[in-house]
This record gives C-alpha cells, structure tokens and sequence, in this order.
C-alpha cells in the first residue's frame, strides 16, 4: 500500500481544452436520465468501449495534442482497462468511495455463496435480518448486512446494480494500480488488508484538501465538476449573509425523494428558524411532476409562516 500527494501539473489543465464528449448509447429523455441510474450503468459497460476506444486513436493520431500515456478511470468505467490492454497503454482505477465500500464490493460474489444474496423475498427489509453480523470481510470486523452497499438488498441476482458493483470491483484489481479517495489513519485495518491482495494501492484522499495546492487563476474557475448548469445569482444574497448563518442543504446530482420528503425537509428547514439555501433539482422527485415543486414558492411561504 502506498500513500502519496499529488501535486499539479504545470500543464494539468491543457486537457480541457481536447475534451470529447460521446453518447453512451442510453435512449433516456435529458431531463430524466438521472432518475435510471441503472439504466445508464449498463449502458456506460455496454456502449461506452468502442466511441472511447476510438477517442484515444483518433487523439494518438493527431500532432496537436500530446499522446495519450496513461488514462485514469472510474472505479466503475472498467471499459477503460480494456481500452488500455488493447492499445498497451497505462492504465490506474481510480475509486473515489472509501476502502471500506470497495472492500465490501469486492466480496458480493462471496455473499452469493455464501447463501446470504439474493433474498428471499422483501421481508428482510424489516425482520432483523439486515442486522446479521458478517466477520469473515478482511478488515471489516464487527459489521452486519446493512453496513455494507444497498445494492446487497435484492431478491435476485439479475438485479443490474449488485451485479454492476460487484464486477466493476473485480475489474479493477485487474489494473496496473488503484488509487483511493481515503487515508490511512481513517481506514487502516482495511487498507492493510487491501494491500496484501493487490500491492499497488495508492491513497490520496480526502481529495477535498487538493484544493489548497491548486492556484487559483481564471482557467481554474471556469472548469467545473457538476454535471448542472450554474446559476451564480444566489451569490450576491449570500455575500449579504453573517458568515456562518446559513444552512446549506444540497443533495448532489443523483438522490432522489418522494414529494412527501420534500415537504418534510421544507418544515425542517423552516423550523430551523436559519437562512438556508437549499438546492432543489427539476428532476429530485421520484413522482414526476409532484405538488410540492410545481408548487415550491409556495410551500415555502407556508413554512416560513
């Protein structure tokens, strides 16, 4: 096991400016797509291969962009490793969740032989069951079902996601090496136990720290991770704000929730009787359409009242 910091590359952001994007071959409505998870992780390991695979040729063959040496995927875009293999390029997966949920991936399979996956049916939901303690997980002493990833909660094995997450995890102890977003002291036990079933894992987190060492520049601010349109208008409310008076709620770019949930997180929030700002996508609803967005100003109002 190996621990390291990164620091950046003089070039690292000229990459940018030779981004490609391709379909995944996914026929979901843009506005919807987030909402079938599933749906778009099958596709990604099904579709994905040949348009990337092309990218990186169509890249090697051009003079005015540096050849592509080593490619960096997702823990689950194991289409990566097989574009490397087959064009001998470096590969690295790179696992932005903890060892911990890594470990536990990596042993899916053994909880189907285990007899414990799949379930017989929906009960084990709320018999005790999920509070089954499990020691046999290297590094993972003293923890029951439902520690480890909600994909296990199924009633059969043909479930996209336990048998998605299981086998992007095997895939990646098929590559040159893995990098982790965690650290040793937080996850020690596990790491050790990591290492001694594949030499080359690398941890750098929390990556949020990276930041420090970023300069910041012009070029730097204008690139962004969210899959979302911005809408910086907030901004000038918020800098009218006392520092640390107000409640920041965001729910990233794929939890979803039912429109009684929202209600419930709007009187939470009103009750907390603080400024918040509250991120709320056009698409978090499980019930397309629901009352309480269509009608989210006044919801508020209401709770606020």
């Amino acid at each position: 096991m190996g621990s390291t910091q990164l620091e950046p590359a003089k070039n690292s952001m000229q990459s940018t400016s030779n981004s490609r994007p391709y379909r995944t071959g996914c026929h979901l409505q843009d506005e919807y797509a987030t909402q079938d998870v599933p749906s778009l992780c099958d596709s990604t390991r099904k579709t994905c291969l040949g348009p990337f695979k092309e990218l990186v040729i169509k890249l090697n063959s051009s003079s005015q962009v540096p050849r592509v040496t080593c490619i960096v995927s997702d823990g689950v875009m194991g289409f990566g490793r097989e574009v490397a293999t087959e064009l001998g390029i470096v590969e690295v997966q790179f696992w932005t969740a903890s060892a911990c949920g890594f470990m536990g991936e990596l042993h899916f399979s053994e909880l189907v032989k285990r007899g414990i996956v799949p379930f017989k049916d929906e009960s084990f939901m709320h018999d005790g069951t999920l509070d089954q303690p499990i020691n046999w997980i290297p590094g993972m002493k003293n923890i029951r079902l439902k520690d480890i990833s909600t994909y296990i909660r199924v009633t059969n094995l043909k479930d996209i996601m336990f048998d998605f997450k299981g086998s992007e995890a095997q895939n990646c102890m098929k590559s040159s090496a893995i990098i982790l977003n965690t650290f040793d002291e937080l996850e020690h036990e596990v790491l050790e136990e990591m290492s001694n079933m594949f030499h080359n894992i690398y941890t750098i987190g929390p990556l949020s720290l990276l930041g420090r060492h970023v300069s910041e520049s012009k070029l730097i601010e204008s690139v962004s991770s969210s899959l979302w349109k911005e809408d910086a208008k907030c901004l000038e409310w918020l800098d009218k704000q006392k520092p640390n008076s107000v409640v920041y709620v965001n729910y990233g770019s794929l939890t979803m929730m039912t429109d009684n949930h929202l209600k419930e997180f709007a009187w939470g929030l009103a009750n907390s009787r603080h400024h918040f700002l509250w991120i709320v996508r056009p698409d978090m609803l499980l019930d397309i359409g629901g009352s309480s967005y269509n009608n989210f100003d006044r919801l508020i109002n209401e709770a606020l009242q």
